[in-house]
């Protein structure tokens, strides 16, 4: 068994990709996604308030998605399927505000992304039956829970699903531009 995470810093810099720790064998496999001192020593300081879990068809867009109060870092992890994970900047004092990347977590690379506070998340389901397992640092807020449209055309993030072939909540759907976010931005 590989005993040790590998952290990867991702731009804009904040945000990594982690490679779990990972085995397996005739009986099945063993995937372990978080230990908090191996990710203080990486410069990871999470603390586990809460984790929920989603299952999307193939070509549902999620997000994006943050909390305007006290925003949540996240770790999110791919248990079965393959997702396209977006990551945003919205953190409107650095140099990297407005900027994007996605990384594709999938159950057979044994990856995590980590979103730190001050990031907007969301992710285009792959497969059928994608399964992320979302494992987050800090209360959750519903009343500043939100959102931006995820085709803004100041983000310009590239989508692998047609826009025709999307799905999406009504929720994201009503979410507003990145202009309307600069009139009440995250608070961190």
């Amino acid at each position: 068994m590989n005993t040790g995470f590998v952290f990867s810093p991702l731009q804009p810099e904040g945000a990594f990709i982690i490679q779990n720790c990972y085995s397996g064998d005739n009986r099945g496999s063993f995937q372990k996604c978080l230990e908090k001192d191996i990710f203080r020593e990486n410069g990871i300081p999470f603390e586990l308030n809460e984790t929920f879990v989603s299952v999307s068809a193939k070509n549902v867009i999620r997000g994006i998605h943050f909390q305007l109060s006290c925003p949540q870092a996240k770790l999110v992890t791919v248990l079965s399927g393959r997702i396209w994970d977006v990551i945003v900047d919205l953190r409107m004092t650095g140099t990297t505000y407005k900027k994007w990347t996605a990384v594709e977590l999938s159950q057979e690379n044994h990856k995590s992304i980590y979103v730190p506070r001050g990031f907007g998340h969301g992710f285009a389901a792959l497969e059928d039956n994608s399964t992320v397992l979302y494992q987050c640092d800090g209360k959750y807020d519903k009343e500043t829970d939100t959102g931006i449209i995820f085709d803004d055309p100041e983000i310009g993030i590239s989508w692998p699903v047609d826009k025709e072939a999307a799905i999406h909540s009504q929720r994201d759907l009503g979410f507003s531009g990145i202009a309307e976010y600069e009139r009440n931005p995250m608070r961190i």
